[in-house]
């Protein structure tokens, strides 16, 4: 089935309005209050949000521009964060939900505009717009709820969660690499129950490496926001199990993950 742009534009739209009511919410305060994220404020978050949809239509718009951006600065991925989140940690809260909005309005309107199959660079190899389009989904997701984690406020579950939950299990073989592990060659069957609790299901039916359990468990493991311990999630299979340990939805080095809240071990 062909992928619907406008349908991965819309899933979007639904984290962009839980990332603004949460921003709305915020007293001046929160926003300087640390995040889950070491060394990183609210407001890192946010501006770290921004950044990267504008970065993300300037992917869209001019391949030779956004690699002269991208080359010149520091090659490692974690240390382009870093820069990004120092070289505005002086904008007022008001600036920098300004900029979100705009950023984010700005992507919406590019990326529903393009064929979902085109190639468009980033900090690694090329992508489709569709890819995309995904990757900022589960931007979203993972950094909204690291903001709302640092308030206490609940984060909304919206039907995106399926797309965070496919692009975990997409990014299954680069969750290896990033840990410099050879690329499994055993599939992997994955079934989550969906917030809905509808079942979401990829790889074979008969593999016998699978995991299973809720699917925002699996968000959680694979954006590094939660430890396996910490979940429901079972895996069974050598590679499942070691799939777990390494999760990363995102590209770029191996992140430390999240410690567990018990100190306990997966089951």
């Amino acid at each position: 089935m062909p992928v619907d742009i406008g349908a991965l534009a819309d899933d979007l739209a639904l984290e962009t309005a839980s990332l603004l009511g949460v921003l709305d919410a915020l007293s001046p305060a929160d926003w300087a209050r640390p995040s889950p994220a070491p060394g990183w404020s609210v407001s890192d978050q946010v501006s770290h949000l921004a950044y990267f949809d504008d970065m993300s239509v300037l992917a869209a718009r001019d391949r030779t521009e956004f690699e002269r951006l991208r080359d010149e600065g520091p090659p490692n991925a974690d240390r382009i964060t870093e820069r990004v989140a120092k070289a505005h940690r002086g904008m007022a809260p008001a600036d920098l939900e300004r900029w979100v909005r705009i950023a984010r309005a700005e992507l919406d309107a590019v990326y529903r505009a393009l064929d979902p199959s085109v190639r468009v660079p980033w900090y690694g190899p090329d992508m489709s717009a569709a890819a995309a389009l995904t990757a900022r989904i589960m931007e979203t997701w993972a950094h909204g709820l690291d903001i709302a984690d640092a308030v206490g406020m609940e984060w909304p579950v919206t039907a995106a969660l399926r797309q965070v939950a496919h692009i975990s299990v997409r990014a299954l073989p680069n969750s290896f690499r990033a840990h410099g592990r050879p690329e499994p060659d055993a599939p992997v069957r994955v079934e989550l129950t969906g917030p809905g609790g509808d079942e979401w299901v990829w790889g074979p039916e008969d593999a016998p490496d699978r995991v299973t359990g809720p699917a925002l468990d699996l968000c959680l493991v694979a954006t590094q926001r939660r430890h396996p311990a910490d979940t429901a999630l079972v895996a069974v299979g050598p590679v499942a199990v070691e799939w777990l340990t390494i999760a990363q939805a995102y590209a770029g080095p191996p992140g430390s993950g999240r410690e567990p809240s018990d100190g306990g071990a997966p089951g």
